[in-house]
């Protein structure tokens, strides 16, 4: 879809908005939406009209904007992907946005405007229908091509977890990190690894005939005031390991990297905004969870990179593993911030479903920073507790501590695990289990892959 800025409303389908109880900008939808056939315009719901010649555009599209009141960016970016999937029902190619009184919304409309026109139809052999251009009106150029920098990062993190995972593998992961211009880029193999002790990430991947790929980004511009280490979840597959998932659990379990392809997304879009002043880490250790003749097995003592060790008590929860030395690398970066964002629990899922992300971490100010940005960033994040007795649960006779216990306060136990390889530095770990990837449509996103966190992490690392 090419985006273009325009005022020239000679087009296939012109889009405007109405906010309930008022009029639109076009007498023409004012005379049949709204006089005669009572369009209400409230947030979401469209009425289409053909113009007969009476103005330059052969349609119009009225998109209801809601409460005039109540209207914000989030509301924006939905009325703009609905807009869109409209657009894309009557098979239009071409179209013009020219909403009235929204000015400082452009950067959420075209947000919306692309995950409205979003599908993954690599390998179908009919493609989905598509835009060709739209066109805005009515928003300032540089809101729009912020806009679009955003819309490409969650592209990209939409298209890479909803591969395949023969695809997907971690040596991908790593080959597209490489080509993201503007970062320091460094890729650590299997013997690199082991010489850097990570023994948690590396037992993980041991049962895969895929080799393990550690990968480190590092954005940087004018003289840092603030450090931040990205971590992201990159579990190429996960089949449980010897602790095998039940086969319809392992459908989507493609998605167990959206974490890692969250972070590849956020750093491709640095380099783009260039924002100042800043050190920016992206960090995935990324692998997959194999019941190959190798494979790691309950009962095995891991040693951490920070030397701590763990007891495995189910191959399953393997990502907190591969997180757990991640986390260690990142505490000895001398970063000022640590977030991490993973598909990390089905206990998140059962306690938040599919509609909220589970925040947690060592540092209240930043927790609801994060959680805020998330708010203003159309996504809902909501903190889980990490109170000290979660950790009675993961108390292990023989090693420091269990990978996992009772399956009550699940996602809590995951996160007081993650805080133990967390050393001097502020820390955030967001459980995107629910929200990463979704079995059937819901709200403006279709089957698949959301994208969740480019949004919220591209806005806190450049605000």
């Amino acid at each position: 879809m090419e985006i273009k800025i325009s005022q020239d409303l000679d087009t296939e389908v012109l889009v405007i908005n109405k906010f309930e109880g008022e009029k639109t900008s076009q007498e023409l939808a004012n005379t049949y939406a709204v006089e005669k056939d009572n369009f209400e315009g409230k947030l979401g719901t469209t009425y289409l009209l053909h113009t007969y010649g009476k103005i330059p555009a052969d349609k119009i599209l009225v998109i209801g904007f809601g409460k005039k009141e109540e209207f914000d960016g989030t509301k924006m970016t939905e009325a703009a992907a609905k807009a869109v999937k409209k657009l894309k029902q009557i098979k239009a190619k071409k179209a013009v946005f020219n909403f009235d009184g929204v000015s400082q919304y452009g950067k959420e409309a075209v947000i919306g405007a692309y995950i409205g026109d979003y599908s993954f139809d690599k390998y179908k052999t009919e493609k989905d229908t598509h835009l060709e251009e739209l066109s805005f009106s009515n928003f300032d150029e540089n809101d729009i091509k912020e806009g679009k920098i955003f819309a490409e990062a969650m592209y990209l993190t939409r298209n890479i977890a909803n591969e395949p995972a023969e695809y997907a593998t971690p040596t991908k992961l790593a080959e597209i990190a490489t080509q993201i211009e503007g970062l320091d880029t460094k890729i650590y193999d299997k013997e690199e690894i082991k010489k850097m002790n990570m023994g948690a990430y590396l037992a993980v991947a041991r049962g895969s005939a895929e080799p393990p790929k550690f990968i480190h980004m590092k954005y940087s511009n004018g003289n840092p005031k603030k450090r931040i280490a990205l971590i992201g979840k990159g579990l190429c597959f996960d089949s449980g390991g010897m602790d095998l998932k039940p086969a319809s659990s392992m459908l989507t379990m493609r998605d167990d990297m959206s974490g890692a392809a969250c972070i590849l997304g956020v750093m491709s879009a640095l380099n783009k905004l260039k924002p100042q002043n800043i050190e920016i880490h992206g960090i995935i250790a990324a692998c997959e969870n194999m019941p190959g003749q190798n494979a790691y097995k309950p009962g095995d003592i891991l040693t951490a990179k920070n030397g701590k060790t763990i007891e495995v008590d189910n191959t399953d929860a393997e990502g907190r593993l591969t997180l757990a030395d991640a986390l260690c690398y990142a505490s000895e970066l001398k970063v000022d911030e640590v977030i991490d964002i993973a598909t990390l629990t089905g206990a998140c899922m059962v306690a938040l479903g599919s509609v909220a992300s589970g925040v947690m971490g060592n540092d209240e100010d930043m927790i609801k920073d994060i959680i805020k940005t998330a708010q203003n960033s159309g996504e809902k994040y909501w903190q889980l507790p990490m109170f000290e007795e979660y950790m009675n649960s993961l108390k292990s006779d023989i090693a420091d501590m269990k990978n996992t216990g009772s399956r009550y306060g699940g996602a809590s136990a995951a996160g007081v695990f993650l805080k133990e390889f967390v050393s001097n530095v502020k820390w955030v770990h967001i459980d995107v289990a629910g929200t990463a990837f979704l079995e059937k449509p819901q709200g403006i996103f279709i089957y698949g892959s959301t994208g969740v966190g480019v949004r919220t992490l591209l806005n806190y690392v450049t605000k």
